[in-house]
């Protein structure tokens, strides 16, 4: 049992050595392609970014912001008022999603969305630890996002209060038409498409090269089959070898032929 116990971890041994050495050779195996490798990340990142500049549509997202109003004494703001805007802000960002609001921006802008389409253009936060909620809203046309923005913020500072009996909010800033695109990110888009290709580029080269079963070197052959090689023939066309050697045995020979006239 002892014998075989120590079979078995030289067998373990030996097999992690394999795999370092393995490991080491596939490393130098991507060095020698590494032309590949980086032209593959500039082909990646070229046509991931014409393809995110110009096939992909772009997105635009405008934002208003409200201020919620919350004064029990009607001028200073105590922290029971503070705690009681809070709450209004996070019942603000429910109730402006109800349908009849929705539906009401809809018709006055005629829009041609139904009731769900616009709902996922929406995005209502409330910013930590205060009083003011974001209507951000997400479009292909820049100047269509903004006036949703705009207009569900006037449709909830007039509708809601009534609804909720709260004091009226802010709107504390109007949105504006975005020059910039918020989706898809160029820079993002470029990169990712880099790696990507990156990847598939370095993953054909490691099958490749775990396909290839050709012996490279003397260190090799010695590892696989336990035999050092006598003699290693150079690298090189072996008729530029025999060509040589004929040179060289012609030269001799018209040396020859010369000492044996001078003699004579």
């Amino acid at each position: 049992m002892e014998i075989e116990k120590q079979i078995d971890l030289e067998s373990i041994q030996t097999d992690d050595r394999e795999i370092e050495i393995d490991l080491l050779d596939l490393l130098s195996y991507y060095k020698r392609k590494i032309v590949w490798i980086i032209g593959a990340f500039l082909i990646g990142a070229l046509v991931a970014g014409l393809v995110t500049q110009f096939i992909i549509t772009p997105k635009y997202t405008a934002s208003s912001t409200m201020y919620m109003v919350s004064s029990s004494s009607g001028s200073a703001v105590d922290l029971t008022d503070f705690n009681i805007g809070q709450s209004l802000s996070s019942d603000y960002a429910e109730l402006i999603k109800t349908r009849p609001i929705v539906e009401d921006v809809i018709k006055e802008l005629k829009l041609d969305y139904e009731y769900e389409d616009l709902i996922k253009m929406l995005n209502l936060t409330v910013v930590t630890d205060t009083r003011i909620l974001k209507i951000d809203v997400t479009s292909t046309d820049p100047e269509e996002a903004a006036a949703i923005a705009n207009s569900l913020a006037l449709k909830a500072e007039k509708e809601l209060p009534n609804l909720m009996d709260t004091p009226k909010p802010h709107i504390a800033e109007t949105a504006i038409v975005p020059q910039e695109r918020s989706f898809p990110s160029l820079t993002k888009g470029t990169m990712l498409g880099a790696l990507l290709c990156m990847l598939i580029v370095l993953g054909a080269l490691t099958v490749m090269y775990l396909m290839d079963d050709t012996i490279k070197s003397s260190e090799e052959l010695e590892k696989t089959f336990g035999l050092m090689p006598l003699t290693v023939i150079p690298e090189g066309k072996i008729e530029g070898m025999i060509a040589d050697d004929d040179d060289a045995k012609s030269k001799k020979s018209k040396l020859k032929r010369k000492l044996k006239r001078r003699k004579k």
